[in-house]
């Protein structure tokens, strides 16, 4: 992604958390499906541990790398299905510079996730 200034492209402010942005929006219950799934991701990679150091079948395991491919998937759908919807749109709005920032990220995000 291009950097312009301390402005995210979604045009929100950069603080010092991290990279410290914020979604422009995010809906209550989008939010607690995603903490669930990622809990559940959590268990499962626990499990995925256990399955290693217990040396069970790599065909198994294998199935279960792919059950939580999976899930982190569609945590990552609902993320970018948000990420279009209040961010994204919110900047394009905005016009000339923010939304070029916008086209730059949405482009880099689908060439990093359409791997």
């Amino acid at each position: 992604m291009k950097s312009h200034g301390s402005a995210a492209a979604c045009g929100c402010e950069a603080g010092s958390h991290g990279s410290g942005r914020k979604a422009v929006a995010v809906d209550p219950a989008v939010r607690e499906r995603n903490l669930k799934r990622l809990r559940r991701i959590e268990g499962q990679v626990r499990g995925l541990q256990k399955m290693v150091s217990e040396d069970r079948y790599c065909a198994d395991i294998l199935n279960q790398v792919s059950s939580v491919h999976e899930a982190l998937r569609g945590v990552a759908r609902e993320l970018l299905r948000n990420h279009l919807a209040h961010c994204a749109a919110t900047a394009i709005r905005a016009g000339d510079v923010e939304a070029e920032a916008m086209y730059d990220e949405l482009v880099d995000l689908m060439h990093t996730h359409s791997r």
